[in-house]
C-alpha cells in the first residue's frame, strides 16, 4: 500500500509554489496583525488582531511542504478571503477598505499557490487508486475464470 509519505517522495512538487504559499501566508499573518493593531483598527483596544492566530498553526507544515497542511490551510485561508470581501462591501470609506483588498490579495495568492502545489499529488493519488481498482478487478476476473475452469474439467 502506498502511503501519503511515499506519494510525496515520488511526486515532483513545486518548490516555487511552496515558497509563494509560505510567503503569502506569513504576509497575511503580519498584515492581519498590523491592520488590526496599528493601521486601521476597528476600534481602539480591539482584540480583533487575534484573528491572525490560526494562521500560525500552518507555518511549520507549509514551510516543510506538507500536503495535508497545504490542504487544510487552503480551506482556512478562505475565511480571511471572505472577511476581506465582507469588509470591502460593508466598511465605511477609508483605509479599512484598502486593508481589506490587500487581505483579499494575500489570501487568494496563498489559496491558488496551495491548490496548485497539491494538484500533482492529488492527480497521482487518483491514478494510483484507479490502478488499484483495475488490478483488483482483474484479480477477481482471473479467480472466477480459474474457478470455472476447475469445475469444467473432469477429475
Amino acid at each position: 500500500m502506498i502511503t501519503s509519505a511515499d506519494h510525496e517522495k515520488d511526486i515532483k512538487l513545486s518548490a516555487g509554489l511552496q515558497r509563494v504559499a509560505l510567503i503569502s501566508l506569513i504576509a497575511l499573518f503580519l498584515w492581519c496583525l498590523a491592520w488590526e493593531i496599528f493601521l486601521a483598527p476597528l476600534r481602539p483596544g480591539s482584540l480583533l488582531f487575534l484573528k491572525a492566530v490560526p494562521l500560525v498553526f500552518a507555518f511549520r507544515g507549509v514551510s516543510k511542504g506538507s500536503l495535508y497542511t497545504m490542504q487544510w490551510a487552503s480551506m482556512l485561508v478562505l475565511l480571511y478571503l471572505m472577511e476581506g470581501v465582507v469588509r470591502v462591501a460593508s466598511d465605511p470609506p477609508g483605509p479599512s477598505i484598502l486593508m481589506a483588498w490587500v487581505e483579499i490579495f494575500l489570501a487568494t495568492t496563498f489559496f491558488i499557490a496551495a491548490i496548485m502545489y497539491v494538484h500533482p499529488a492529488k492527480r497521482a493519488a487518483r491514478a494510483a487508486k484507479a490502478a488499484k481498482v483495475l488490478l483488483e478487478a482483474e484479480q477477481v476476473a482471473a479467480a472466477k475464470s480459474s474457478a470455472r475452469s476447475d469445475t469444467d474439467t473432469p477429475k
